[in-house]
């Protein structure tokens, strides 16, 4: 089952006289994971080399360092340890003894495996996104309501009868969910669902 980090976590190891600290958290989306990268690089550092996937979408890079040996090992580590929406950074200080493209990767790959294994872990849920229209009457009670069964609000945007939500939610909610809605408006409002 997939999951994403509780917390950031870290994990160090020194490896032929270089010293790398990965530094890994939970983030949804490429803006997050991308400020989290420039929070924890150290400019001091040989190389700050990163991988971070949330959904679909993923992005990696070397540093310097040659092509295919850090950012795409810690990419697989991701992908190896069954995580989504997560960042690593892995920061290494050169020791004067250089690995190899094997090492190399070996190095990267692992210290980003051994921190996502030493975080604490929560399973990811599957969600949908949906909308719907409420007036403004129901509306303090809808809101209210929705986390019982574990909806988020994602925005809202007003108009002159009341608003439109965009909502994500466990899949299994959905029925529950549409019922609640349906209770609330009296039948007026229904749930329409958004692409992915």
């Amino acid at each position: 089952m997939t999951s994403t980090l509780a917390a950031p976590c870290e994990y160090q190891e020194t490896i032929r006289k270089s010293r790398f600290l990965a530094k890994a958290a939970p983030v949804s989306s490429a803006e997050e994971a991308q400020a989290f990268i420039q929070a924890v690089s150290d400019a001091s550092a040989t190389h700050n080399c990163w991988a971070w996937k949330v959904g679909n979408q993923y992005r990696f890079s070397d540093d310097g360092e040659p092509g295919g040996t850090a950012g795409r090992p810690m990419l697989t580590a991701i992908e190896g340890q069954e995580c989504d929406q997560v960042v690593v950074v892995v920061i290494r200080w050169f020791g004067g003894i250089q690995l190899g493209t094997g090492g190399l990767a070996r190095a990267y790959g692992g210290s980003a495996a051994k921190c996502l294994q030493a975080g604490e872990r929560v399973e990811l849920v599957a969600r949908v996104r949906c909308s719907c229209h409420c007036r403004f009457a129901e509306l303090a009670l809808l809101k209210s309501r929705l986390s019982d069964f574990d909806a988020l609000i994602d925005s809202e945007t007003f108009d002159a009868e009341g608003a439109e939500l965009q909502l994500a939610f466990p899949a299994a909610q959905q029925p529950q969910v549409q019922k609640l809605l349906s209770d609330i408006s009296r039948g007026r409002s229904e749930l329409h669902p958004l692409d992915p």
